[in-house]
């Protein structure tokens, strides 16, 4: 139940904070962040998981006392970071985070499959960066409403387009290994 809620609110959280800007001073919508990093370190077991929320409470903090929009705006960054960073670190340390992923399903995974999954790996590591990079540039350039929609839809439009597009490619890839 923490994790789906703690999802929900780390998808809202962008349209959230623009919807509460025109509500609550800067200060007031960090207790959201504060939330929402108290959520995710509940959620997970995972050490990392736990320092991303430090990272997301720190940020809070930093709004609090200055009341500043910023560093609520720099969440979506440090989530990107947090996600690269792992998918990253599966790259150098196997298996991969989409290996794991696929060995739910197919548990006896052939090698051509495993070299499928780190590609894949790649790939999102790749996105995370890029989103991450787009993230920023709208924290630090653009309106509340283009960071807003940047970041509560358009990502999220991305995500499932890649999410798509890697599925039709992993159906071509599997008939032609005759998985």
């Amino acid at each position: 139940m923490w994790v789906a809620l703690t999802a929900l609110v780390t998808l809202a959280y962008p349209l959230v904070v623009y919807w509460g800007l025109g509500h609550w001073e800067p200060r007031v919508l960090a207790g959201l962040l504060v939330l929402v990093a108290l959520l995710r370190a509940f959620a997970s077991r995972d050490r990392l998981w736990r320092v991303a929320a430090l990272g997301a409470a720190a940020l809070a903090l930093v709004s609090m006392l200055g009341n500043a929009l910023l560093p609520l705006k720099l969440y979506p960054v440090l989530v990107n970071a947090v996600l690269l960073a792992v998918f990253l670190y599966s790259l150098r340390h196997p298996p991969t985070v989409i290996e794991r992923l696929a060995r739910l399903r197919e548990p006896a995974l052939p090698e051509r499959g495993v070299r499928y999954t780190r590609g894949v790996t790649r790939v999102w590591a790749g996105f995370f960066a890029f989103n991450g990079s787009i993230a920023l540039g709208t924290a630090l350039f653009a309106s509340e409403a283009v960071w807003a929609l940047y970041n509560g839809l358009v990502a999220y439009g991305l995500m499932g387009l890649l999410f798509a597009g890697e599925w039709l490619v992993r159906q071509r890839v599997r008939r032609g290994i005759g998985a």
